[in-house]
């Protein structure tokens, strides 16, 4: 049997416009985690960008889907299939209105709970996939909630942001070196 391959997605929209919105916060995990393990992302095909590289010892291929949202799935379920990697040891990384702004949740299996990303992954590779959910919070008031998600983070959520970004990280390690029961242990005790 060879070696695991895990999967690791960040969930948002293609283009400019999308830069830095609450939906892309997936997007910028996995740039993050980009960076700072040397895995460019420069492999371009099935609608996503992606690559493969080494997160301490453990072998990943870090992947944006570039189909926008609500078609997320397709891409993930491409690339799954391409490199034989079994759904549970897919991780994706997404905003979730219903999580306060500066929380993380962690979670294997479940419904989409509303979210087009997810609601798209499940009926392209089922349920058993890990996800980690970033809180973004809900709009004030009646708030039109596509304009919330597809609108900027406030620059005093700045540091807020910073903090998230890196306690994500430490979530996917933790997935990746000690699974994903330990990581919800952790991470999914208190507000961070």
């Amino acid at each position: 049997m060879g070696k695991k391959l895990y999967l690791i997605a960040g969930l948002g929209n293609p283009g400019d416009k999308y830069k830095k919105t609450r939906h892309n916060i997936g997007f910028n995990v996995v740039q993050e985690l980009s960076q700072e393990y040397n895995i460019p992302l420069s492999k371009e095909k099935f609608s996503a960008e992606f690559g493969k590289g080494k997160i301490n010892n453990c072998d990943v291929i870090l992947v944006k889907p570039m189909s926008f949202m609500n078609l997320s799935g397709e891409p993930v379920q491409k690339i799954t299939n391409f490199y034989n990697i079994d759904t549970d040891d897919v991780i994706i990384v997404h905003d979730d209105l219903d999580i306060e702004i500066g929380s993380i949740k962690l979670k294997v299996k479940g419904g989409h709970g509303g979210h087009n990303g997810i609601k798209s992954l499940i009926s392209n590779i089922g349920k058993e996939f890990v996800r980690i959910r970033i809180g973004i919070g809900r709009p004030d008031g009646k708030g039109d909630v596509s304009d919330f998600v597809l609108g900027k983070f406030q620059k005093q959520d700045k540091d807020i942001i910073a903090e998230i970004l890196y306690m994500t990280k430490k979530a996917v390690i933790s997935i990746l070196e000690d699974g994903p029961a330990a990581a919800m242990n952790e991470f999914n005790r208190s507000k961070q």
